[in-house]
């Protein structure tokens, strides 16, 4: 199958309208929010198209979604929630929030590992609740110490929230790793919360670990949104362990009528029918990696870089080039990156990007970047 981000030229991607190509001027190369530039899968397509014709615009029903992440999920992982214990949310945060009102009370801490997604920090403050960070260590891997003294801050009866993968780092936590996560989280009465929209998204050699394949008293938000280009289809499905299907069986009814019966229809369909798309996906991010890799080595050695396990986000160390390197790639190279410093600590000196695109803007932003870091060192 074609590589789908080697499909689309960048005058065909200029005339989209999602924020990612209309936030910035024209003149800007936008690798910083999560889109990816690529064509729907075409059983994707084809699915939406049909419900269109149909007029089949009404309210999600059924668990036509939850079937088609419990085949994918066996087939990938070798794990697979159980249908009764899921439920359609709107899409992967406001269904963290609703995890939230159910385990713990409305004033209840959050943890997070720092640097994180920076939503984490919107939603928990928008909910007028304190986030308790615990800093990845310097690998970008859990530091059970400081997960501990962030449980003992937060208290009993707080809440974790846990990245898995880790976004903006790309870390892919072991099962060892989310064993002990769970085993922490118990013994300080702390309840868990994985946030595992990118699970699908693993490089060559890596492999996801589902959250509640280790902890039954977990709850986890999953979705075909990343992994498939479908955030403008908005639908996600809430995940209990066993021991949490009480909790879940109290999600109030109208939650269900926030995802896009659409969007319902998209993931299904991307789950089911998309493998053979998201393995040529995977390959085609496996190079961008490496591409990516050879072009700072040769154009941009100061900044240095580690290909992730997971996700299609590059996580830079750009501490050399001074305190706040995504402006300057902004301002003089015209490249638009996520800044370091809004993931929290630890991301200071640092910027995200978007490797979901293709290598032939992968190359101009790495040019258009070293010409900028150039230009600050002329005198």
């Amino acid at each position: 199958m074609t590589n789908p981000l080697r499909q689309l030229t960048l005058d065909q991607l200029r005339t989209r309208t999602s924020m990612k190509w209309r936030y910035y001027d024209e003149d800007v190369l936008p690798l910083w929010v999560a889109e990816m530039d690529v064509m729907l899968a075409e059983p994707v397509a084809r699915a939406i198209t049909e419900a269109v014709q149909r007029g089949d615009t009404g309210y999600p029903v059924g668990t036509g979604y939850a079937e088609a992440l419990a085949e994918f999920a066996k087939q990938r992982w070798g794990w697979a929630p159980e249908i009764e214990r899921t439920r359609i949310v709107p899409d992967v945060m406001m269904g963290v929030v609703e995890m939230f009102r159910l385990v713990s009370h409305r004033d209840a801490p959050v943890v997070v590992n720092s640097p994180v997604y920076p939503p984490f920090y919107m939603f928990i403050g928008s909910l007028g609740r304190s986030v308790v960070e615990a800093p990845l260590d310097a690998d970008w891997r859990i530091d059970f110490g400081a997960l501990r003294r962030a449980f003992e801050e937060a208290g009993r009866g707080a809440v974790y929230l846990l990245c898995n993968p880790q976004n903006p780092t790309g870390t892919v936590h072991t099962a060892a790793e989310l064993s002990e996560v769970a085993e922490l989280a118990r013994e300080h009465g702390i309840r868990v919360v994985a946030d595992e929209i990118h699970a699908p998204i693993m490089s060559a050699g890596a492999r996801f670990v589902p959250y509640l394949s280790v902890a039954g008293d977990g709850l986890s938000l999953m979705s075909a949104t990343k992994a498939w280009n479908l955030p403008g289809l908005k639908a996600a499905l809430a995940v209990a362990g066993p021991e949490s299907a009480d909790d879940l069986a109290r999600l109030p009814e109208e939650v269900a009528d926030g995802p896009s019966h659409l969007g319902v229809i998209a993931h299904t369909a991307a789950l089911r029918e998309g493998g053979d798309w998201l393995d040529a996906l995977l390959a085609g991010l496996d190079d961008n990696r490496r591409l990516l890799a050879e072009l700072l080595a040769e154009h941009l050695p100061a900044v240095r870089y580690t290909p992730a396990q997971g996700t299609y986000l590059a996580w830079l160390d750009c501490r050399a080039l001074g305190d706040n390197p995504a402006r300057t790639f902004l301002k003089r190279g015209k490249v638009a990156l996520n800044p370091g410093h809004s993931f929290g600590t630890g991301g200071a000196g640092f910027v995200r990007m978007n490797l979901a695109t293709s290598p032939e803007i992968i190359t101009e932003a790495v040019l258009r970047m070293s010409k900028a870091w150039n230009e600050t060192l002329a005198p």
